[in-house]
């Protein structure tokens, strides 16, 4: 079996890469942002303080990239102490689009005719029709969902149960013997 090693003086010597990503500013630490060697396929992102911290190779070329920003590019240069701290200032990657009106019309004027020849019921023959009496009227009132009261006392009961979801899991009322003792009650009583 044939056994081969790496010339200590050949190869490369490894650093640890650390360092903090700033935003334009030079004072915002930027989070998230992709620090990575593409030709070994290692890296790491920074964490909410814009900080990072890898191992590489003195001489690997280093890519910052970020979405929103533009991309850089680093080699790592050689350390006596084994370390290498940097800081890395990105500058924001702005693309301008074209503005684009959109309209249901193509022009102006073709609006204006559409405007003019629309025909608006009048308020005497919705009433001449029966709608705001009788049976339609009631079935109207009788097939509306729920009014304004209704709506938000249902509103601050979910907030409600969401304050209570957030202190722990809502109790089973199955569970709860003070309930079946309620339930059994009404039973009797019936």
């Amino acid at each position: 079996m044939d056994v081969y090693a790496q010339d200590p003086a050949t190869s490369p010597e490894i650093v640890q890469f650390t360092g903090v990503v700033l935003g334009d500013d030079g004072q915002t630490q930027v989070p998230g942002v992709h620090v990575y060697v593409p030709k070994a396929g290692r890296g790491t992102t920074t964490n909410v303080y814009g900080y990072f911290s890898m191992p590489a190779l003195v001489g690997d070329s280093v890519i910052i990239s970020s979405i929103g920003y533009i991309k850089q590019s680093f080699i790592v240069p050689d350390s006596e102490s084994s370390r290498v701290n940097v800081i890395f200032k990105l500058s924001t990657d702005i693309t301008y689009l074209e503005n684009i009106d959109i309209t249901p019309f193509l022009s102006e004027e073709m609006f204006k005719e559409a405007i003019l020849a629309m025909k608006l019921p009048e308020e005497q023959s919705i009433i001449s029709n029966g709608v705001n009496s009788g049976p339609s009227w009631a079935e109207m009132v009788a097939n509306t969902p729920i009014d304004a009261s209704t709506n938000a006392r249902y509103y601050f009961d979910q907030q409600y149960y969401y304050m209570q979801d957030s202190y722990g899991p809502r109790s089973n009322p199955f569970l709860n013997p003070f309930n079946w003792a309620k339930f059994i009650k009404t039973l009797k009583k019936k």
